[in-house]
């Protein structure tokens, strides 16, 4: 059985979750300075971008305030031209983008759970 919309949704929340944990109370120093756990906060991005991408668009409709195109031009970027790929740039969507991210998806999953 392919994924549900709440598959995608759980995806989301569970590589935010991940990136959350290993980047919490850290800097960005520490972010460049650390080449694995960066890689890894890459790969669970790329999750995120993929995910999102695999909403469906009335979902997305809901949140006219994400921008959608970013998210997944960015999880090609990481697929395709990962060479290219900048360290503050990443840093910036962990602290800046993923919250509202992690909102939004939070509220879908309320609204599907009924809660």
């Amino acid at each position: 059985m392919p994924p549900t919309q709440e598959d995608r949704l759980r995806d989301i929340l569970e590589a935010i979750a991940d990136i959350e944990a290993l980047w919490d109370q850290r800097t960005l120093a520490d972010f460049t300075s650390n080449r694995i756990a960066r890689m890894a906060t890459e790969r669970l991005l790329e999750i995120v971008c993929e995910a999102s991408r695999r909403l469906s668009d009335e979902i997305k409709a809901s949140a006219p305030e994400i921008d959608w195109r970013t998210i997944i031009d960015f999880g090609n970027v990481l697929r395709h031209a990962y060479r290219a790929t900048r360290t503050e740039l990443v840093w910036d969507i962990v602290r800046s983008d993923l919250p509202t991210l992690k909102a939004f998806a939070e509220k879908q999953m309320r609204q599907r759970s009924g809660s």
